[in-house]
């Protein structure tokens, strides 16, 4: 990794658990926009988005009462109270949040009721596997299961007993959490799943939590507490093409031109001789 210092403009990061946020919601709001979702603001600039069936909502809350920025819920019927509920914070990275949606918006585009009541045979051990074949560290114990990347800078648990489904639809408990980045104001991140959350959604958010792949950052939304454990690579500027070439050029040409053909009026008639007889009558 470049030194501190050296970071400048737009960098590729990973993992994306130590990348932070970007602080901007489209990623994770154009999938479901894409899928029929509705969108509705308020006056404080807080979105609200609700499935053509009425049965998902998504509020992404930025002036909301508490640091949940994201908060997703499930509803066996419209307007009852949530079978499931999911939350991600402030400092989330987007595309940890988007991995979630998407799988959202897959199931409505397909027509699925899988959003609400999960898949068929699916089991609640299902979104472990991508940890554990991306070399992650699965302790399962008597009451909670935890797994850790190598570089212990992420955290996914399971409480494997049962939890009051009031509690955790209040979100005062939840059956999984997600965390990543040291611990501190900004570098460190957290994301919760209730019981009934659909395991396929859990487990689309947790093997983009493993995924290696870079994200795209600028410099300024890098945690400083993350940068020493990132693997940071400065993005280089794409090679211009002939047609670039040549379209600059002719900018540079056209602009000399203008400089040395169409001089100022100022300068023209700064002199000590009489002013041309067009001029003059203009200028009275």
């Amino acid at each position: 990794m470049p030194a501190a210092e050296e970071i400048d403009g737009d960098v590729y990061v990973s993992p994306v658990y130590l990348a932070g946020s970007t602080y901007i919601a489209d990623p994770a709001l154009r999938p479901l926009l894409d899928a029929g979702f509705t969108l509705v603001n308020d006056d404080l600039a807080n979105a609200y988005l609700a499935s053509p069936d009425q049965k998902i909502h998504a509020g992404w809350l930025p002036e909301g009462e508490d640091d949940c920025l994201w908060r997703i819920t499930g509803h066996e019927r419209p307007f009852t109270p949530p079978r499931w509920l999911a939350t991600f914070d402030h400092f989330t990275p987007v595309e940890v949040v988007a991995a979630f949606t998407t799988a959202l918006a897959e199931d409505h585009a397909h027509g699925s009721n899988a959003s609400v009541h999960g898949r068929l045979g699916a089991s609640q051990a299902e979104p472990l596997l991508p940890l554990a074949e991306a070399d992650w560290r699965v302790d399962h114990g008597p009451y909670v299961s935890v797994s850790q990347p190598p570089d212990r800078l992420a955290l996914v648990t399971r409480v494997n007993g049962r939890l009051d489904h009031h509690e955790e639809i209040s979100d005062q408990r939840s059956k999984w959490t997600v965390s990543g980045g040291n611990s501190g104001y900004s570098s460190e991140w957290l994301g919760t799943f209730t019981t009934h959350t659909p395991a396929h959604l859990v487990s689309a958010t947790l093997t983009r939590l493993a995924d290696p792949a870079p994200v795209a950052r600028y410099k300024e939304h890098l945690p400083e507490r993350n940068r020493a454990a990132s693997r940071i690579t400065p993005v280089k500027p794409s090679a211009p093409t002939p047609l670039d070439i040549q379209r600059a050029a002719v900018a540079r040409s056209r602009s000399t031109v203008a400089r040395t053909v169409i001089p100022s009026p100022a300068l023209v008639y700064r002199t000590t001789t009489a002013l041309p007889a067009a001029a003059s009558a203009r200028r009275r």
